[in-house]
């Protein structure tokens, strides 16, 4: 059986580049799903702290994270002492996409009728 990939949400508190109703959607719609996933206030403070999180999350293999551009994400990761994975690691981009196209594609392998819908 296929491991459930980790999710991670990034709430982008301090930098605000992702449009609130978006982070609001995509946190409920996880929320409501009840797929087990975390949530951090902010991957830039994170880098900016080094902090080891980072490097369990890279190390984790198989993780989905909404957060913002890929790029920024990876070069955050690499900022923040983490050395981010070639393969096993998507980022979804809450600036933009829409929460009905990145929940789906963070619960993988959630059939897409669990995922509430307004």
């Amino acid at each position: 059986m296929t491991q459930q990939p980790r999710i991670l949400y990034c709430n982008c508190t301090y930098a605000k580049v992702v449009p609130a109703e978006t982070k609001r959607e995509v946190l409920r719609r996880l929320s409501e799903s009840g797929a087990a996933f975390d949530c951090v206030a902010d991957l830039c403070e994170m880098s900016a702290r080094r902090d080891p999180g980072l490097v369990e999350i890279a190390s984790a293999g198989n993780v989905k994270i909404a957060a913002c551009f890929p790029r920024a994400v990876k070069w955050l990761f690499h900022a923040g002492g983490a050395p981010f994975p070639n393969d096993g690691v998507d980022v979804l981009n809450m600036r933009e996409q829409d929460a009905d196209e990145i929940v789906p594609l963070l619960l993988n392998g959630h059939p897409t009728a669990e995922v509430p819908v307004p």
